[in-house]
Parts: C-alpha cells; structure tokens; sequence
C-alpha cells in the first residue's frame, strides 16, 4: 500500500519512505537533489525515485540495501533498475529477490535496455 500522501511534506514523505533508516534518508534526500539530472524524463521531477519507490513497495532498510549492496552506492545505477522495473524490463519480482536474499540482476543489460528506452537517461 503507498505511503507517500498528496498532502505531506518533504520531512514527512521522506521518513514515511525511509522508515527512519539514515541510508536511506540519504539516498531518498540524494535523489531529490539529482533526479532531474538522472532521468530527466521522469514525470515526477525531482520525485521521480522517491515516487517510484513508493510504487513498487521499496522502504527502509530495503532502500539502503538496494542502493549500498546491489548497486554499489550509485544513485544512477539504483535509479536505472527501479525505472527497469517501471519499464517492464525486469520484473518487481526480479527485483525484490535481489534485495531480499541477492539473487543476482544483470545490471549491465538491464541498464543497458533502460538507455535504449530512455536515451536522455544519464548514468554518469
């Protein structure tokens, strides 16, 4: 169910997010700041992470997870597999295990597909 309510403000919608967990409040306060510049697409602006996020029930410590152990500390990366799961190209399934109990993505081709959908998408 998502957490994120028209009526909140940033404070509020961050720590709904994060559930406490400093990682990640400092990836959601992070993408903030930078996702217009990742993925200048996204309709959501400078909300797009944090929203997507909340769409595919990621919080907590499974940000910091997802962000830290899976993609290595980078917010492009991380930004590119949630848009992956947004996109179809991998599965919230796919997704969740590799959280959960690490099962391996192929970052690569999977990131690799998001650039084909969206070429203004900047991993660097």
């Amino acid at each position: 169910m998502p957490r994120l309510k028209l009526d909140m403000n940033i404070n509020d919608a961050l720590f709904a997010m994060s559930e406490g967990n400093p990682g990640a409040i400092n990836v959601l306060m992070d993408s903030v700041k930078r996702n217009q510049e990742i993925d200048p697409l996204n309709a959501m602006g400078p909300w797009g992470l944090v929203v997507n996020l909340d769409t595919i029930e990621v919080y907590g410590s499974r940000i910091w997870i997802l962000y830290k152990d899976l993609c290595g500390q980078d917010l492009p990366l991380t930004t590119a597999l949630v848009r992956a799961v947004q996109l179809g190209i991998i599965s919230r399934e796919t997704l969740d295990k590799a959280i959960d109990s690490g099962e391996k993505i192929d970052i690569k081709a999977t990131t690799g597909r998001v650039l084909e959908e969206i070429p203004e998408f900047r991993l660097s």
